[in-house]
């Protein structure tokens, strides 16, 4: 038998060889194996794993998905972008994650524009992805543009209304446009899920300088002049603290809550505000929870007096943790 008949014999089981090989490539173990190494920070050897996955399989979402994550979390950020954009295509479950990833990795390589590009992106094929509206307005924030950062912080917060973060970012982008009512509202509202921390203790320095009048001076930010709404409870809460200046926190908040609540109801328009912020605190100014409220979002300014009010008063802190789960609020 000559060699070219014995290459042709020889040929499919080799290739039926190779297929069965191939075939017995366990993507999923890959996959669960490439995750284990990344949360052991183990970068190199996820991105391995994943690898090797994408040999069999080179459109599978969660492992291009995956190998971006472990090359971004190794400081090859860029690298992983191709995989990216590819789980983007293929709409699948890990699409949203995707463009927040992409969005982020654009962020930390200093392009702005290609980040809100990115999230904007996602939210037209996710629009239910709370995190791509976060982002967004997180970018938006570091951009200046605080107005878009709101609209972006409101829609994260309807998806999501228990993301502190989310809460936070509204005061934050609020506050840089001199809508003081409104930041402290979001404030407030921040200090309710999370009353302890570094971003705590910054957000209750926020509400005091608030309440001793402080705005902050435009930071190079497209400043746009406050509409008669904004302005009119601007005021409100000024002359209220004018007659509460030397009172205690909690008479300050109630006193505030009740006057901005009051005018909020005869105001058209800004329904988010009127409706989900300034209708609940004015609820809860007239709810007998204003004690326990006060000492909760002033944990940050005075920890141990704070805390052992609290653990003396369980009562009224349970009180208050009921009132606020079942408290109605719109958007």
């Amino acid at each position: 038998m000559n060699i070219v008949t014995r290459l042709r014999l020889i040929l499919p089981f080799l290739l039926l060889a190779l297929g069965v090989n191939a075939q017995d490539v366990d993507v999923k173990a890959l996959i669960k194996e490439g995750i284990q190494l990344n949360n052991d920070k183990n970068y190199a050897g996820a991105i391995e794993k994943y690898k090797q996955a994408l040999t069999t399989e080179p459109e599978n979402a969660q492992a291009n998905y995956q190998l971006a994550y472990s090359l971004n979390a190794a400081g090859r950020g860029t690298e992983g972008i191709p995989y990216l954009n590819k789980v983007a295509k293929a709409n699948s479950n890990f699409t949203g994650p995707a463009y927040e990833l992409l969005g982020s990795i654009y962020d930390s390589s200093h392009q702005p524009q290609q980040a809100i590009d990115a999230y904007k992106e996602g939210i037209k094929i996710k629009p239910d992805y709370q995190p791509l509206y976060f982002n967004l307005g997180i970018a938006y924030f570091r951009a200046k543009q605080y107005a878009d950062a709101e609209l972006a912080a409101i829609e994260a917060i309807k998806l999501d209304p228990k993301h502190a973060n989310s809460q936070r970012l509204y005061g934050l982008v609020t506050f840089h446009q001199n809508k003081r009512a409104a930041a402290l509202l979001g404030l407030c509202n921040f200090l309710l899920l999370e009353p302890d921390g570094a971003k705590a203790a910054e957000a209750y320095t926020n509400i005091q300088s608030i309440l001793k009048g402080g705005e902050l001076k435009p930071d190079g930010g497209k400043v746009t002049p406050l509409d008669a709404g904004n302005a009119a409870l601007n005021k409100a809460l000024s002359a209220t603290m004018v007659a509460q200046k030397t009172a205690a926190l909690e008479a300050q908040l109630n006193a505030v809550f009740t006057a901005v609540g009051q005018l909020a109801e005869k105001q058209t328009g800004n329904d988010f505000f009127r409706n989900y912020y300034a209708a609940f605190f004015y609820a809860l100014a007239k709810s007998g929870n204003m004690p326990a409220f006060a000492r909760l979002i002033g944990l940050s300014a005075d920890k141990t007096a704070n805390i052992q009010w609290l653990q003396q008063n369980d009562d009224k802190r349970k009180a208050l943790d009921a009132w606020v789960q079942t408290a109605e609020r719109k958007f």
